[in-house]
């Protein structure tokens, strides 16, 4: 009789530290999925929103998205990678999100979900510093047009090239499409105002200037695969709402961006 006493005692401890350590483990895996990881792209040669300096991912965007992941309870891992390549690979769910001074536009839209506007850009016209004869879009008949695939500018470029009866040339990157229009190869640039205005600002001998009105207004968004990932769109636009409530969103901009 004992012994029977014994067994169902043993057992029941035995089953009770089972139960305990199934409780331990599942508040344990709790504690650990509730801090999600996502991967997250950009493109490093954006500057000042994003580029690549001592080794380390700098700028506006970045300095915004580590604020708000701090904030909203998530931590990320960063993808550099060509601006053209990040809409095709958020539609094939190869990363989560996407901040690179992405403009949102009714036709991306289709395709992809973004965030409230966080910052208002617009395009303008690059010609080379000693260019006398650009001074405005009224200028641009006949020549030839140096654009970065994929983004605001090619599109402007590509829907006014019979308009203007230009040649486009594309490129895969910033520095390499204005080191076409300092080297003579192109005669103008479409490029967002706060990118060209921080390279000239940044330049000892600056070898572009910016000519005539912006041509157009538009915001960047923070994007996602469309209806995909709406969690993370969601901590996004809160922890944009709370920098911008709390004056921490202005003190990242003036890191970058001087007042006009």
């Amino acid at each position: 009789m004992l012994k029977k006493v014994l067994s169902v005692l043993t057992a029941a401890t035995i089953v009770g530290t089972i139960f305990v350590g199934c409780e331990k483990n599942q508040k344990s895996q709790g504690t650990e999925d509730s801090k999600k990881k996502y991967i997250i792209a950009t493109d490093a040669t954006y500057a000042p929103f994003e580029y690549q300096k001592d080794g380390k991912y700098i700028g506006i965007d970045i300095d915004l998205l580590d604020s708000i992941s701090k904030l909203e309870g998530f931590e990320y891992e960063l993808k550099p990678m060509n601006f053209k390549g990040i809409v095709p690979a958020l539609q094939a769910n190869q990363i989560d999100g996407a901040i690179a001074g992405i403009s949102i536009t009714e036709e991306r839209k289709k395709i992809l979900d973004f965030s409230e506007g966080y910052y208002e850009a617009g395009l303008s016209v690059v010609t080379k510093a000693n260019n006398d004869k650009i001074k405005s879009s009224d200028d641009l008949k006949g020549k030839i047009f140096a654009v970065k695939k994929g983004t605001a500018g090619s599109k402007f470029a590509e829907e006014n090239k019979e308009k203007y009866g230009a040649n486009i040339r594309y490129f895969d990157d910033s520095p390499t499409m204005f080191q076409e229009i300092v080297n003579g190869n192109a005669d103008v640039t479409f490029e967002d105002y706060p990118v060209i205005a921080y390279k000239i600002s940044t330049d000892t001998n600056p070898t572009l200037k910016v000519v005539g009105e912006k041509l157009n207004k538009d915001n960047y968004g923070f994007a996602v695969n469309k209806g995909k990932n709406k969690e993370l769109l969601h901590k996004f636009n809160t922890g944009l709402k709370k920098l911008k409530e709390s004056g921490e969103y202005d003190k990242i901009l003036s890191k970058y961006i001087k007042k006009q």
